[in-house]
This record gives structure tokens, sequence and C-alpha cells, in this order.
């Protein structure tokens, strides 16, 4: 991936931004790690089957309910299922890291300084409709998310300063200087909306209505907060383009939803839903015994992938009591106890996560030195002692359910933080017992909130534990309304803006920001802009490293597990390719084996 060849800039490939060389001219992709390993005719993705039959209908799962068509704004519960319906700029192929294909756009231009890029449309760009997608339509968008979008769309967009139509087929991009080195790839993969269909329609409120869209699929038949139904467009503008050969093979895509995880399998059993993606332990490693499963009607898979699994974790919110102190969140994290869990719950299926950018080469190990040490020196005075001396280390335990040590530490950073036992009950110099709640979106997550409850009440610390329907839990998540969740900050393989709307002080304030911890910190905020403006791997790999090992020793959130394996569970309907894209299922890309459909046809009536 980091090969530099003149074959590869004859071909019109330019690599961003590892160098700096990157020349202004027309190109098919962009990377930042290297040149693109797909030519300008490429035929199609390597690990797509261009001869898929098209056909069938797949059935999935959805937790919650939908009211909204409109999945770009914080107000309204989004349908899944909506990234199907518009088309990108550029398109990311699973099977390389940072690095995307022309899709919506014909071809893309970064300046030589790298202070602008111009997107030249595809002359066959159509709506559902038939009218011709236009920079007009790009530009609106752009304007429109920015201003009306979640507050992501901000942070990634930020350093934009301009955008201009020259043309009807070209839009530009002008930024506020060349150092923002992701940023031609993050507007690549902005999903265009159409502007007319737009006009007299208030972006701003949850949208009860399909949308007009350009890409696969539209919105065949649904029932708000129950079921909706996608069909195959059948005269898609894209289809022979080489980013779509071979995938988008299903002819309807129905998603029904259910109440929680628990009802869903029971459906998925049952031959109600066709395909699943497991991430829990226990039904993966005791729920594949009945009747559909032994008969070879149901199938499981494991796919090992080598994506950066980043961060999921019970996230404190530090804008409330007691959490703002450190020694606080500290001394809770001390009480989790994963090797137990991991015993007696998780049945050995994972791994403790111990950094933000866990699975990289961005994840902080040892003690700072070289290129990271020089870039945290200056803030020396303003970060943990401890920093510096020795390596950040998650807590750990023999995984006998005692933790006996961990809990010593703990009461001893709380008695230091001001909170002492009395009467078994840990309160502050008022009298007031420490109490929070652990709220969750699922049920399926009370069996690991529920023994952290248990752990933290032999401290004296009354945590309860709350369950609430996905909705709702959006919504307090959004107004930062909670005092613990879990939640997930995931990392690519270039980590850049999105860091700022996970760890910035503008975001801490901003509803509906992936700032849900609330962390608004200097020494934060500076080492999020040596990430962004790094213009080298070399210059990349030590700011990452310096900001996970600021994020990790605030002891922002207590960290959980992750794993290096998609687990896939499916009735036994479907063809896939040979192999799966090396960072992605590819379910895209499946299809109906009608053989096989009718084969167990019977089973599932």
């Amino acid at each position: 991936m980091h090969r530099r060849s003149a074959l590869a800039l004859a071909l019109g490939v330019v690599a961003l931004p590892l160098t700096g060389r990157a020349q202004a001219r027309r190109t098919h992709a962009l990377s930042l790690l290297g040149e693109p390993s797909l030519p300008e005719n490429f035929p199609h993705f390597p690990w797509a089957n261009p001869n898929a039959p098209k056909g069938g209908t797949v059935v999935q799962g959805a937790i919650g309910s939908f009211d909204s068509f409109n999945p770009f704004i914080i107000r309204g519960t989004a349908v899944a299922g909506s990234g199907q319906l518009y088309d990108q700029l550029m398109v990311t192929n699973p099977d390389e890291a940072s690095t995307e294909y022309v899709h919506l756009a014909r071809s893309v231009e970064v300046a030589a300084d790298r202070a602008s890029v111009a997107f030249e449309l595809h002359p066959d760009a159509r709506w559902h409709d038939g009218r011709k997608i236009t920079a007009e339509d790009v530009s609106w968008t752009f304007a429109t998310l920015r201003q009306h979008g979640r507050p992501f769309y901000r942070g990634y967009w930020g350093d934009v300063t301009s955008v201009e139509t020259p043309a009807p087929d070209r839009v530009v991009f002008r930024f506020k200087d060349g150092s923002n080195r992701e940023l031609p790839l993050i507007l690549g993969q902005m999903q265009v909306l159409p502007k007319h269909w737009w006009d007299g329609r208030d972006f701003t409120r949850p949208l009860p209505e399909p949308p007009l869209g350009s890409g696969p699929y539209r919105v065949d038949s649904f029932e708000l907060g129950r079921t909706v139904t996608w069909r195959r467009v059948p005269d898609y503008w894209a289809a022979s383009l080489p980013t779509q050969r071979g995938l988008n093979n299903f002819d309807t895509i129905r998603y029904e939803y259910f109440r929680d995880t628990t009802v869903a399998f029971e459906a998925f059993k049952a031959g109600r839903t066709d395909f699943r993606s497991v991430n829990i332990a226990l039904e993966w490693a005791t729920g594949y015994d009945f009747p559909a499963f032994r008969n070879g009607f149901v199938q499981r898979l494991e796919i090992p992938h080598e994506l950066p699994t980043g961060m999921q974790a019970f996230a404190f919110n530090i804008r409330r009591d007691p959490f703002k102190d450190a020694r606080v969140r500290e001394a809770l994290a001390m009480v989790f106890d994963f090797e137990w869990l991991n015993a007696n719950i998780f049945y050995g299926a994972y791994t403790r996560t111990a950094s933000f950018f866990s699975n990289s080469q961005f994840a902080a190990t040892g003690v700072p030195q070289g290129a990271e040490l020089e870039i945290l020196e200056p803030f020396r005075a303003q970060l943990p002692r401890a920093l510096f001396e020795r390596p950040f280390t998650v807590p750990a335990t023999d995984g006998s359910g005692t933790n006996r040590e961990g809990l010593r530490a703990a009461l001893a950073l709380l008695r230091e933080a001001g909170w002492t036992v009395r009467d078994r009950r840990l309160v502050n110099a008022a009298g007031q017992q420490m109490r929070f709640e652990i709220l969750l979106n699922s049920p399926s997550f009370e069996r690991v909130a529920n023994p952290y409850r248990d752990w933290l009440s032999r401290l004296g610390i009354d945590a309860s534990v709350r369950t609430v329907d996905p909705a709702q839990f959006q919504r307090r998540e959004d107004e930062f309304d909670f005092d613990m969740i879990v939640d997930v900050f995931p990392q690519s393989f270039s980590p850049g803006n999105e860091q700022r709307d996970f760890w910035s002080c503008e975001k801490a304030t901003s509803p509906g920001s992936r700032n849900t911890i609330g962390i608004c910190n200097p020494v934060i905020d500076a080492l999020i802009e040596k990430v962004v403006a790094a213009d080298s791997e070399a210059a990349l790999v030590p700011a990452v490293k310096a900001l996970d090992r600021v994020l990790l020793w605030n002891h922002f959130v207590v960290p959980q597990w992750h794993s290096r394996t998609f687990r896939l569970a499916f009735w036994d309907i479907f063809g896939r390719p040979e192999r799966a894209p090396r960072f992605g299922v590819g379910f895209n890309a499946w299809w109906v084996d009608h053989a096989k459909a009718q084969r167990i046809a019977g089973e599932r009536r």
C-alpha cells in the first residue's frame, strides 16, 4: 500500500497526501496510504462477482422503530437501509484502506497545493425521476447539511471556505489551506440530495414520506415504525459502472422491526428474517441448537477482518458530578471485571480493549518516545506525570469474581477524591451517596451492566440500570441527558477530521455530536489539530498515538472489548463471492440462490 511508481501516475492515480507531491490532474481514485490498487479501467471490484444473478428477496431485522426518511438530521428516528437511496461522489473499496473510487463523479482533481478539490459529475447520473444530477445539487447538499444536518458535518467540513459551480457538471470546494490531508476523500463520501425535490420542504423536520433518490434502491412500501421494503431500481443509471458491477443483486430488501434483539433472534429462528450479524457472544455460543440449524437450513460463518476496532466502553458524561473528577472515573474503571465476564458470559470470545485506536498502528504502547514524545513535551505541565513514566494499562483481575485488589485500589482513589464509606454507602462531605444511572438501548446488554452495578455496590455506590427503546435512547444521547451509557467510538485506517466530533471543546456543547462524554481539554484540542494537519504517515502515527495516550490517561471511559471476526448467521438461500473484502462482509455482493431457496421453502412455512 505504500509503493510509488511512475506507472501509477501514468494511469492518472493521485496518492494523497502522505508525501504532499500530488499533482493537479484528473484521476479516478484517491488514497491516503499509497496508490489505489485498481487502475482507471478496472472492470469491477475484485471481491465482487460481476456475473451474480439478480432477483429474490432478503429480509433483515431492525430494532425499535422509525418515523423518518431523513437520516441526516438529529430529529426523528431514521429508517433502516436509507444509505442505498443516494449515490456518493466517490465510493470506498472495502478491500483497501482509505481509498475511494469515482462514482457519481466521473473524475476528481486535487490542486497541487491541496487547497481545493474539484469533482466532474458523470454525464449519465440521474435522479429516479429522470432529471440530471447537477453541480447545483452537490452545492445545495453541502450547504444544507452543514447548516441543518447533524453536527458532525460542520466538524468534517469545517475547513471548506467556499463552493463553486463553474459548470453544470463541475463543483469545486476550496479550503482554508492545504493542511487537511483527508478533506478531498471526506467530500467524496458525500451523499448528494436532490435540490428540486426538497424545494418547499422543511429539511429540519422528520420526513414521513420516501424522498427522491438516485441510488440502486427506492422505497417500494412501508408502514411507519414497523416495516419498509426497498426495491431495486431496474434502470439504475450506475448499474454498469465498475463500482457497481456484481453488487445490489436482491430485487427487494425488507426490514422488519422488532422490540429488541431477543425478539429479533426468535423471529430469525422461525424463518421470518434471512440474515443477521451476531454481536452477542451468548447467542453465538449457545443459541444455535434449533431444528433448522441442526438440519443445515441455517448456516453460521465467521469472517476474520483487519479493521481497526476503535473503542467500545461504558462512557461517562463528565458534564455531571461525580464524573468531573478523573480520580472517580479511574476508580470506577478498576471495579469492572472483564476477565470474569469473558470467562462466564462471553465464552472467551473477546479481547480486552486498551486503546481508542485498538487493532491498529495508532494505538499507544509503552511510554512516549521519539516523535510522540516531542509532540507531548510542550504539554508536560498539563498532563499526568505518570503518562511520561509508565505505560497505560487497563485494570485486570484473576477472573474469580472477587476483585479485592481492584476494589481496594478504587476505594483509595475515591477517598483521595473526597468520598468515604459510611454505613455501607459511599458518600461525599455533604453525606450524599454516590448514585448514577447506566442507560441502555437494549435488554441484551443488561447481562453486562447488572454485574457491573453489583460490583459498584460493593463500594457503597447506588448504580441503577435502565433500558429504554432505541428512539428514546437516541434522543437522550443527542441531548447528553444521561449519566453513563455504552458507547462506541469507531476508528479508521487514517484518523482525521472525525476526531473533532469525538473529543473537541466545540462539540462538547453541540447537541447531537459524537462528543457524548463532554470532553473539553485544550491539550486534546491541540492534538486533534496535529492529527488533522499531519501531512505524512510518519507524522500521523505519533500524533494519533499522543492523542490516544492523553485520552486514556484522562480515564474518560471504562474500556470494554472487541472481536476480530465478523459473525454471521443466515438461512441457506444465498450465493456469495469466493471471498469477502479484507475490511468488510461484502453482503451487498451476495445474491439469492433460487435452487437453495426452493429447497428450504417448506421448512420456513
